[in-house]
Parts: C-alpha cells; sequence; structure tokens
C-alpha cells in the first residue's frame, strides 16, 4: 500500500505540467514523498520511494509517447506497457539517487536545501547522459505564468527547476515543527512573489518591435500521421501544402514555412517536387522546408538527414540544416537493442554536425532546430555566430490529440526566453506558433488543426545573462544551495 500511494501521488503530481498546469499539487505531492524519506531508515529506502514517486510521476507525464506506437498498432501496439513502464522505471532512477542523496544532512532545512539541489543536478544529468532525455522539466510547470518564467534568462530552466523543489517541498518542514514549516512555507512563496515581481518588471506592457518588411506564413496541414507515408497520397499532401501555401492573404507573405518533413520526398534529389515548391515561393522570397535529404550512390540512397532546406523561386537550395539530436527509436536505434524503429524510412537516420546559423536571402541570421531538439537548453544556437531568431520545425502528429505537444511547446517557449531571441514553430499537425523573446505567443494555430498563420517576425534582445554564461550560473547556483544545506546541517549538529 506504501508502495502504491508514492506512485500514486508521483503520477498525481504529472498534473501540475502542461497543459493542465496544476502547479499546486507539487505542494501536495512533494511533501508527502519528502516526508517519506524522513521515514526511511537507510539510504536505500529513501532510494525506493524517490524511485516510485518517480516511476509514477514520468510514466504518467509521458502517457502520449504510446500514441507514437498505436500510428502502426500491428507492429508496435504491444510495446505499449514496456514503453511507459520501462521509460518511467529508468527516469525514477535520478528520483531515486535524488532521494538518497538527501539523506546525507537530517530532514528540515538541510534536507530540503541538498533535496532541490540534487534535483536540479538530477535534472541536467537526464539531459545529457544516453544522448539524453530532459523532457518535462519541473520549472515547466510555470509555462502559463508568463512573469514567472522569465528567471531563465538568469538561471535556465534547470535552475527554475531548484526553486520550484524548494520552494514546493517546504511544507514538508511542518513535521519537523510548525514553526519551522511555517517560515519555510511563507519564505517560498516570498521567493515565488519576488520572481514574480522582477518578472513583471522585465516584460514589456506592448508588442515587442518586428523585422521591417518580413510576414512568414506559417503551414499547418494537419495530415494526420497514419496517411503521411502513403505512397499513393504523396502528390495529394503536397498539393495540399502548395495550395495553403498560396492562400492569399491581407499581407501577402515574404517567406513560407513549412514543418519537419512536410516534402513528400527527397526534394534535392525530386526536380519535379523542387520546382512546384520553388512556384510557391513568393516573389524574392523562401519556402523554408521541412524534407529528407538523402545521399545518392549507384541510383540508391545510402545515407539520410533529417532536414530544413530553404529553396528560391528559381528552385535553388540556398541554405541547409541537418537535425542533430535524434530521437531514439524514431530516427534510430541502439544497436543493442533489437527493435525496429518506428519511422517509415528503413535507413537510419544521420546526424549532422550540431548548432548552426543559416545567413538566407531576405532574412535575418536563422538558427534552425529541428523537433526534439528544442528540449535541450543551451544546445540550440550557434554560439559563436548568433542568429536574430530561432526557427523550429516539428512534427508532432505522432502524439495525437494529447499533451505531448502542449509540453513540446511549452520547452520550445523556454528556450526563446533564455535566449532572448523569437522562436518560430511550424508544426505537422499543431501547434504552430510565433513566440517573442519574453516566451510570449503572439499568433499560433491550435492541436488538430488546419491552417496558415501569417505573423510578423519580432526583434531579438540583447543576450541574456544565462546565453552568456548560463552554466556557470547554474552551477554556481547548484553549488551554493548545497554548501548552504551541508552548512544549516553542520550547525545544527553542533547545537545538538
Amino acid at each position: 500500500m506504501r508502495s502504491l500511494k508514492l506512485v500514486l501521488l508521483g503520477a498525481l503530481s504529472a498534473a501540475a505540467l502542461p497543459p493542465l498546469n496544476l502547479f499546486f499539487l507539487l505542494w501536495i505531492c512533494l511533501p508527502l514523498l519528502l516526508a517519506d524519506i524522513d521515514r526511511r531508515q537507510s539510504a536505500k529506502g529513501a532510494f525506493l520511494s524517490g524511485w516510485l514517486w518517480g516511476l509514477g510521476h514520468f510514466a504518467a507525464g509521458l502517457y502520449w509517447i504510446s500514441y507514437s506506437l498505436l500510428v502502426d498498432a500491428a507492429r508496435f501496439g504491444w510495446m505499449i506497457p514496456f514503453a511507459l513502464g520501462g521509460l518511467g522505471a529508468v527516469l525514477g532512477i535520478y528520483l531515486g539517487a535524488v532521494a538518497a542523496f538527501s539523506r546525507l544532512v537530517a530532514p528540515g532545512w538541510p534536507r530540503l536545501l541538498l533535496f532541490a539541489a540534487a534535483w536540479g543536478g538530477a535534472e541536467w544529468l537526464r539531459g545529457v547522459v544516453l544522448t539524453g532525455f530532459p523532457w518535462n522539466p519541473i520549472g515547466s510547470v510555470w509555462s502559463d505564468q508568463i512573469f514567472l518564467l522569465q528567471i531563465v534568462s538568469v538561471i535556465g530552466s534547470f535552475g527554475l527547476g531548484v526553486v520550484t523543489i524548494a520552494c514546493a517541498g517546504a511544507p514538508a518542514l511542518f513535521l519537523q515543527s510548525r514553526q519551522q514549516g511555517a517560515v519555510a512555507s511563507a519564505a517560498g512563496l516570498l521567493v515565488l512573489a519576488a520572481i514574480a515581481g522582477w518578472g513583471a518588471g522585465r516584460v514589456p506592457d506592448g508588442a515587442m518591435p518586428v523585422q521591417p518588411g518580413i510576414t512568414l506564413r506559417l503551414v499547418q496541414a494537419n495530415i494526420p500521421q497514419t496517411l503521411k507515408w502513403r505512397p499513393e497520397m504523396r502528390a495529394e499532401h503536397l498539393a495540399k501544402y502548395l495550395a495553403l501555401s498560396r492562400a492569399p492573404s491581407a499581407t501577402p507573405p515574404t517567406h513560407i514555412i513549412w514543418p519537419e518533413t512536410a516534402a513528400p520526398s527527397f526534394l534535392e534529389q525530386d526536380w519535379q517536387a523542387r520546382q512546384a515548391v520553388a512556384a510557391a515561393a513568393p516573389e524574392g522570397g523562401l519556402m523554408l522546408v521541412g524534407t529528407l535529404r538523402g545521399l545518392v550512390e549507384n541510383r540508391e540512397v545510402t545515407q539520410v538527414w533529417n532536414s530544413l532546406e530553404a529553396v528560391d523561386g528559381a528552385g535553388t537550395v540556398v541554405g541547409t540544416y541537418d537535425k542533430a539530436h535524434l530521437v531514439p527509436f524514431g530516427e534510430y536505434v541502439p544497436r543493442w537493442i533489437p527493435v525496429q524503429k518506428l519511422t517509415a524510412i528503413s535507413l537510419p537516420i544521420s546526424a549532422g554536425p550540431g548548432p548552426k546559423t543559416l545567413t538566407l536571402p531576405g532574412l535575418p541570421p536563422v538558427g534552425p532546430i529541428i523537433c526534439y531538439e528544442a528540449i535541450f537548453p543551451d544546445a540550440v544556437i550557434d554560439r559563436k555566430d548568433r542568429p536574430d531568431w530561432i526557427l523550429n520545425v516539428t512534427n508532432d502528429g505522432w502524439f495525437g490529440v494529447s499533451s505531448g505537444p502542449y509540453q513540446h511547446l511549452a520547452a520550445a517557449r523556454m528556450r526563446a526566453i533564455e535566449e532572448g531571441l523569437p522562436l518560430v514553430r511550424a508544426a505537422y499537425t499543431g501547434i504552430s506558433a510565433v513566440v517573442d523573446p519574453f516566451g510570449r505567443v503572439i499568433g499560433s494555430i491550435g492541436l488538430d488543426r488546419e491552417g496558415v498563420l501569417d505573423a510578423p517576425l519580432p526583434q531579438p534582445l540583447v543576450e541574456t545573462p544565462y546565453a552568456r554564461r548560463g552554466g556557470l550560473i547554474f552551477s554556481i547556483m547548484l553549488l551554493l544551495t548545497a554548501c548552504l544545506a551541508f552548512y544549516v546541517n553542520a550547525k545544527r549538529s553542533h547545537r545538538l
């Protein structure tokens, strides 16, 4: 019964994440986890508490992954319980380690602070170990609180997670004494209020200035993933994208953006499709198209990249970006795991070299990212050649009408705030959006809808503190929090 309670508490805490954002649930679920850790007699027992809570949290928060396995249910449907349970169990190890580590100090203030610091460190590790999977950092519970989100421009999303855990876990100190619980809880609320107040002063009342002479059209054709790669429908899909690209508008677009793998073939090799795309380009403008790019040897495709290509009105590819951070099991399968990848292309996708700034005719320098790459803080732009905006093309059609696309958009918005750059997001089935450098959505096309969005391109901010020294700031924050935990613990031990 105790184990089931912890799993259920972790699952309930997932409702604090987008799109529900019931953040107050953390003020229930986290103190109860900390209370259970305090009752354990050993670090091993504490690990079990954290692991069980994490199992529920990650399995519930990532339930939408099952939708991708239902796109070809006959082949992959059987994997759903293993994927959700297995992923929750593996990711739960991080929270188990956090709980065990927190046992190094006494319950109360020391354990709360060390638990928060360890949580932040675990989230960072989750973003790098085995290529990383930093989906749903706990700071994303504030995705609908724009003023609170502004602090990620200084400490990043993982830093916001440290603050969130410390504040939400504070009521656990009521177990030590009413006074400690009241002081800790009040202090947590004051910290959040101060952050929100600072954020309110940072965000301007009006809209951001925009780049002159630029109107972007985002095309969302909303083609179901089950139909996307059917060979007999490729011409129909291309015609749909072209028709939406040519739809009349009060303000004619200067550049048109299609989402990830929207082109139904290898665009560079398919001259006819490329000419059709080029014919839809605005006069003097570009088509920015998500497509697969192939290396052809002896009339066979031997290597494939998931790419963004910029095509001008003459059909010339004037810029290319290849996705660098690939999705396990979707774009490649680790050699030691005997399962097929989910996507229709049999060849594994090759990784590109990493963040890149494209300089394209008629546009400010742009940093492209494709789909999954938006979840990785500090890895979305070329630091040596800072762009003026971020372009995120994605296909969330794998996840249907679920929490997944909302969580993905929340991650992308945090990248905009961290970097101080506007973000333009073209999604296959939604949610397409234009986001200013404060994370405000200035226009969007909802999930599971067909349409276009014509919008200006906001101007960037100067480099944020996070963009300049984000890793250093976060490291110092973790070190200071952990040191404070050990200092308070030592003082308490000395008094005893």
